[in-house]
């Protein structure tokens, strides 16, 4: 057991800077992703989600190529996940409201 330690005590220095790299990167991205949208920002979401509520009743997407398709898919899916997330913080609960 005691090798076993010194041994992953020996390996961490080589391991930090493994990921030291892809640490980098992660931390630019999420500075970028992860924050919350400028007032700014705001109309410009606004108009992207008008236009793609105009899209589903005009029936536009059908033009849509797979990768576009593919991209709406998973943001529909990531917003639709949030809200449940957000549903089960704010009941405090998975199941249930506390009445």
């Amino acid at each position: 057991m005691a090798q076993s330690v010194m041994k992953l005590v020996k390996q961490v220095p080589v391991l930090v800077e493994l990921a030291k790299p892809k640490l980098s990167t992660f931390v630019k991205y999420a500075k970028v992703e992860l924050r919350p949208p400028t007032p700014a920002e705001i109309p410009a979401a606004i108009s992207d989600a008008t236009v793609k509520v105009a899209n589903l009743q005009k029936q536009t997407f059908r033009d849509w190529t797979v990768k576009e398709a593919t991209i709406n898919a998973v943001v529909g899916a990531e917003i639709f996940c949030w809200f449940f997330i957000g549903e089960c913080i704010g009941k405090g609960s998975i199941v249930g409201y506390q009445v």
